[in-house]
């Protein structure tokens, strides 16, 4: 494996960066992850979209998105991989240790690493734990994922690969790493930004291809949801057939098998949507 570390690649074993870096310290840095199918990159620029606009909102500078490019194009090129999760990580660099930030400039890491096609349909749990939809990280795609590994770990416990969080008012928001979606009466909702989650760009995509409606929608429609589906970019679309101890009708339910093959086809007509 070759991995770009600010400013050229190198070779796994010597892609270092300072014990000093505020990523590392406090989490102070952003990332995208990216799908690689044969070597191309799908909606790259949507992803370096979000990448700028996490960078505003922790108040880095905004990634040069031209030299991103140029890191994510070698190390894609050096790291051939059918199916690919390229990961593009942007801290605010070296620092003293604390809180405040030093005058170094970000770091830029990207790297590459082969994956495995998911399964058409997993199991998920709620946990106790809530997303805040009024913190300061509301809606960034940040490093300080403490929160995610703890209930992903949870949830690997119990035989399922993703955790549901609500917000601090009771509303369904998002996953570890996955946006959630839920059939009502056959129409497809999913919750809005403005319920704390992450804006995906797979969410995204399903809402614009799908028609899906951003709904604020209890916890608990967890309960009595017709069929429930994960987007995330590695995920793409993957039905749920388990909720905690509520098992879900075998396989896609008819509304997630037409959302996955629209979503398959339309994606792949245009790699950059």
């Amino acid at each position: 494996m070759r991995i770009w570390v600010n400013g050229e690649l190198r070779a796994a074993d010597d892609a270092r960066v300072s014990v000093l870096d505020h990523g590392l310290t406090v989490g102070d840095g952003i990332f995208e992850t990216v799908r690689t199918t044969d070597g191309r990159p799908f909606a790259l620029t949507r992803h370096l979209d979000r990448l700028a606009r996490s960078a505003r909102g922790l108040g880095l500078p905004e990634p040069d998105r031209d030299e991103v490019r140029r890191a994510c194009g070698a190390v894609i090129e050096a790291n051939p991989a059918t199916l690919g999760r390229l990961r593009i990580t942007y801290t605010g660099g070296i620092s003293p240790l604390g809180s405040d930030r030093g005058n170094a400039g970000p770091g830029l890491v990207v790297a590459l690493g082969e994956v495995k096609r998911r399964p058409d349909s997993t199991a998920v749990i709620t946990v106790p734990w809530t997303r805040n939809e009024r913190g300061a990280l509301a809606g960034l795609k940040t490093t300080s994922y403490a929160e995610n590994v703890v209930a992903l770990a949870r949830a690997h416990e119990r035989g399922a690969t993703e955790a549901l969080f609500a917000n601090t008012v009771g509303q369904l928001c998002e996953g570890t790493g996955s946006n959630v979606f839920v059939v009502l009466d056959g129409q497809l909702h999913t919750p809005p930004v403005a319920s704390g989650c992450l804006a995906g760009i797979t969410r995204a995509l399903a809402v614009e291809w799908t028609g899906a409606r951003e709904t604020d929608l209890p916890f608990d429609v967890l309960e009595r949801a017709e069929e429930i589906f994960l987007t995330s970019t590695l995920r793409d679309i993957q039905s749920v057939h388990r909720v905690d101890g509520r098992e879900l009708p075998g396989g896609p339910g008819p509304v997630t098998a037409k959302a996955m093959r629209v979503f398959d086809e339309r994606a792949g007509d245009d790699l950059d949507p």
